[in-house]
């Protein structure tokens, strides 16, 4: 064998992620993909209720407000921060739009309360954050708490009525056939994060705040100011989500929301968001919202009690937390 065939022998690399099919059978977004179908099939055969449409519409309300707020936190574990508050900012922002109806303020001017509470919410974590360099774990918590408990001081054991009546279509509205306004909103929301996360400069920072944020303040990023924002939209999507579960119950309670803040985080993480940041997508959460939705709804044809489901989505979690970690373990030990 002459010289030059041994060096380019050499220097060859082999294709060590196999062929495009091997890639895309391998993604977790397509194995999610196909456990959604197969959740699908079993349930039109467990209920003869289930393929009709406008119960396939109502099945959508199970994770549409719950996967707006995702959208955001998919950015926030990203880059490897997570705000545990967001259940709680819901029943904050609920509380003031319940507030503000008692004196007559019309259909805008609460959904503009509502949006702007979620904002405050996010900018004061935010500002704790990024400013302050507090652990965002602690920091939700404590906001969790404070958020709620300030909803509770106001409302106690009681209820905001007394709604608009054109308040109602953002929670139970339809644009058209079986679309609710819920969904299309949802399917906007997806499209103009995927373009954030994706397609912008932005997104790109995120990304590599997760994986390294002392490089990405080497090169130049501005890691608070992109984590500050990022809070400030995981506000701003709770404050979203309260004006839709609001408008759909068409009351305040100060338990509104309640647990929302772990299935909004297995949501993301079931959608193959590492929970360690730097990695994730939001078509992987997408599908994840549909798995949850199909599941909660399938179940709740079956007549399966609540407690169930929460025990179930807790396993879920922990489930999809622990899969990618064993999984790297097992390949560290069979490559030795």
């Amino acid at each position: 064998m002459s010289t030059v065939s041994q060096a380019t022998e050499k220097r060859t690399i082999p294709d060590r992620l196999g062929t495009p099919l091997k890639r895309i059978m391998s993604s977790w977004e397509i194995l999610l993909l196909g456990v959604a179908i197969l959740i699908f099939i079993f349930n039109s055969i467990a209920s003869p209720y289930f393929l009709d449409a406008y119960n396939l519409s109502d099945a959508t309300f199970n994770f549409t407000e719950k996967a707006m707020i995702a959208f955001a936190m998919t950015l926030l574990i990203i880059a490897g921060e997570i705000d545990l508050s967001v259940a709680a900012i819901i029943a904050l922002a609920s509380t003031a739009m319940g507030a503000a109806a008692q004196y007559g303020v019309d259909t805008a001017g609460l959904v503009a309360i509502g949006i702007f509470v979620g904002l405050l919410c996010g900018l004061f974590n935010g500002f704790l954050v990024s400013a302050l360099k507090l652990p965002s774990i602690v920091v939700t918590i404590g906001t969790m708490s404070l958020f709620r408990g300030i909803s509770y001081i106001v409302l106690g054991d009681q209820a905001y009525g007394g709604y608009p009546d054109d308040f109602a279509y953002f929670g139970q509205g339809y644009v058209v056939w079986v679309f609710s306004f819920e969904f299309v909103l949802f399917i906007v929301l997806a499209i103009l994060f995927a373009i954030l996360l994706h397609a912008t400069n932005f997104g790109r920072q995120v990304y590599t705040i997760g994986n390294n944020e002392f490089a990405a303040r080497f090169s130049g990023i501005p890691v608070e100011r992109v984590k500050f924002i990022l809070f400030l939209l995981t506000g701003v999507m709770s404050g979203v989500a309260a004006v839709c579960l609001t408008s759909r119950l068409g009351s305040t309670r100060p338990s509104i929301a309640q647990g929302w803040e772990l299935e909004v985080v297995t949501m993301v993480v079931l959608g193959g968001v590492s929970i360690l940041g730097g990695s994730g997508t939001i078509g992987g959460v997408v599908i994840a919202a549909f798995v949850m939705g199909l599941v909660t709804f399938g179940l709740g044809l079956l007549n399966v009690p609540g407690i169930v489901m929460s025990i179930f989505i807790g396993l879920l979690l922990i489930i999809t937390i622990a899969i990618p970690i064993i999984a790297r373990r097992i390949k560290l030990m069979s490559s030795k």
